[in-house]
């Protein structure tokens, strides 16, 4: 015959008392997902693929949130205002209001991008080659983003060099072409990825918003070309940096012998770069 301790539980009432234990500690997982990797370090300018720049506009946007919001205005007010007029005159409407509004979301942009504050003349500069670039964009942009896009492209970094630089307008726009040519397929790859992800994404937010409440179509719209458009403002404002350091990498000078070991000392370095400028990483490599 068995005895029972004096004190000991019985095994169900253990199992019930266990079970509640548990109950009250919560859900404990029984396998550990893989572990969170770190966001890799963004490559530099120089090497800064299109996925990359898009990337680096999404983190400007979140650090930069409320100044980068006020960009989205000139957007949402032609765009919910345009179908008032018809035919030649919403094309004339969109080439005026679009110099006169959207140069000064793309003048903040830069700014915010580069983050500093321009000064009255740099601004009035900056304002007047924007105005005069921007003015044939819609009829370059009818039916299609691409002929748009290689325009900017192609003219649009003379504003951020007026402004980075503060150059005069000749100046100016021929930095600008300057930037343009030294990586085109870069500059223009920028451009339509930041327009086509706009436009996407603008799309899907202003379902959300006129499928989910019952504000109009026009109300959606203006929400969400407020919320999206700062993104082609911001990501103009950082391809002039990628367009710079490609241009610097092309023109730095560098001495015949730098990557040169000595004949008698074959692991000796060789001398550096000017300046103690470290040199441009290979592979795309930061």
């Amino acid at each position: 015959m068995k005895r029972s301790g004096v004190g000991t539980t019985p095994a169900p009432l253990r199992l019930r008392r266990g079970a509640e234990a548990d109950a009250r500690q919560g859900p404990v997982l029984m396998f550990k997902g893989r572990p969170r990797e770190p966001r890799p370090p963004a490559l530099p300018p120089e090497t800064r693929t299109v996925g990359q720049l898009v990337a680096e506009t999404v983190q400007l946007y979140r650090r930069r949130f409320w100044p980068s919001l006020a960009l989205g205005l000139p957007i949402a007010v032609i765009d919910t205002t345009m179908p008032e007029f018809g035919g030649v005159t919403q094309l004339a409407y969109a080439c005026t209001a679009g110099a006169v509004l959207i140069t000064l979301a793309y003048i903040g942009g830069c700014a915010i991008a580069a983050g500093t504050r321009p000064t009255r003349r740099d601004f009035l500069v900056a304002y007047g080659v924007g105005a005069v670039i921007f003015v044939p964009f819609p009829l370059f942009a009818i039916g299609l983003i691409l002929p748009g896009a290689a325009w900017l492209a192609l003219v649009g970094l003379s504003v951020p060099a007026v402004l980075n630089l503060h150059l005069g307008p000749k100046d100016g726009i021929r930095r600008g072409l300057q930037l343009a040519k030294v990586d085109y397929a870069h500059a223009l790859g920028s451009i339509a990825t930041l327009g086509i992800t706009y436009f996407l994404t603008r799309l899907v937010l202003l379902f959300l918003l006129h499928g989910a409440s019952e504000a109009g179509a026009r109300t959606a719209a203006f929400l969400a070309d407020v919320v999206i458009s700062p993104l082609l403002f911001l990501g103009a404002g950082l391809l002039y940096f990628d367009q710079a350091a490609r241009l610097a990498s092309v023109t730095r000078p560098r001495r015949s012998d730098a990557d040169l070991h000595h004949a008698h000392e074959p692991d000796r370095p060789g001398r550096a770069d000017p300046e103690g400028e470290p040199r441009p990483a290979t592979g795309g490599q930061p």
